[in-house]
């Protein structure tokens, strides 16, 4: 016979069913958390009128998050320190069960400090692939020069910049929706960043991803989407946080759905500018093993997409990230500029 006491909501009052209790999937206990943090839990009652509600404490007495219902998963951001955080039910019958969950938040860099590879369009290592339909599998036959797809890659352009030293990317062909990926690996197997993780004591560890760019369009309206990925593999699991902003496609993010193979929409706007535009998106993998989708930042206004997905199976080892630009249905040429790009992990 299990027993709770209500300690966050200054009661003396106690259920004593074996029946009802409140199962934390998300996060584990002592575990080390990023700021953004995804509680996902259940509740059961013996209770025939069933749980009214679940909430998350976060300190005595301060209720951060409750939603009715005998599920929750949300998204609670907090300061960095140590939390005993409580997850409560409150079933329709007057009792209640709580289960608490003690987290150590991180600052920006999850408490480590963080690391960050600074303005990485300006440096080596990144690889172009024409796309072509319908299969969108890295077409072997393709080069830069064409015909079906065009690609070109210009590294120290002053203007436009932000910061003085932009990289032009541009792409054309004559193959209708054909697009261009460009793919940099930064650690693990073919790492240009001098982190080869030979021993893979360092990949299994990191579970926090921020892609940050500045990017400017001329012509946006030639575009069928843009595409920002994040991207981990170790131990026989593909982590892939594919960001698409849809553009001929009606203006939207989707992310990509990892099992299924195919984007999802957010229903979150990307209105992109011709001008400059900054985006900054965040991820997580979380404690057991999913890919957290947690917010897209663009030019300055933030939306919580709060999606999970689940990895795939590969036998690769690193960590990359991808850029990518789509044709429309006259393959029409264009060119963006990135500047600024700087990558973080923790």
């Amino acid at each position: 016979m299990k027993l709770y006491r209500l300690a966050y909501c200054g009661l003396a009052l106690f259920t004593t069913s074996a029946f009802a209790g409140v199962y934390v999937k998300a996060p584990t206990n002592n575990s080390n958390v990023a700021t953004t943090i995804q509680y996902v839990a259940t509740a059961t009652t013996s209770c025939s009128k069933g749980v009214a509600a679940m909430g998350i404490y976060t300190a005595p007495y301060v209720l951060a998050y409750k939603v009715n219902g005998a599920s929750l998963n949300t998204l609670i951001t907090l300061n960095p320190g140590t939390y005993h955080t409580v997850v409560q039910e409150w079933d329709n019958c007057g009792s209640s069960s709580t289960t608490p969950v003690t987290v150590n938040v991180g600052g920006s860099g999850g408490g480590g400090g963080g690391h960050t590879f600074s303005n990485l369009h300006q440096q080596g290592g990144w690889n172009g692939y024409g796309l072509l339909p319908t299969s969108y599998a890295i077409c072997g036959g393709c080069k830069p020069s064409g015909p079906q797809v065009t690609w070109a890659r210009t590294t120290g352009v002053s203007s436009p910049s932000v910061g003085g030293n932009a990289t032009r990317h541009d792409i054309g062909g004559q193959t209708q929706y054909a697009d261009v990926l460009w793919n940099n690996h930064l650690i693990g197997d073919f790492s240009t960043q001098g982190l080869p993780d030979t021993h893979k004591t360092l990949i299994p560890t990191l579970h926090n991803f921020t892609y940050d760019v500045y990017f400017y369009a001329t012509n946006i309206a030639a575009s069928q989407a843009l595409e920002f990925d994040i991207n981990q593999f170790f131990g026989g699991k593909s982590f892939i946080w594919g960001h698409e902003c849809r553009i001929a496609g009606g203006h939207q993010w989707d992310v990509w759905d990892n099992p299924a193979q195919h984007w999802h929409p957010t229903g979150i706007p990307c209105n992109l500018v011709n001008g400059w535009n900054h985006l900054v998106i965040q991820v997580q993998r979380t404690s057991n093993n999913q890919l957290l989708f947690q917010s897209i930042t663009l030019n300055g206004v933030k939306s919580n997409v709060n999606y999970t997905s689940n990895p795939i199976n590969t036998s690769w080892f690193g960590v990359t990230i991808n850029y990518q630009q789509d044709g429309n249905y006259k393959q029409q040429a264009y060119s963006i500029w990135l500047d600024k790009l700087n990558f973080t992990y923790w």
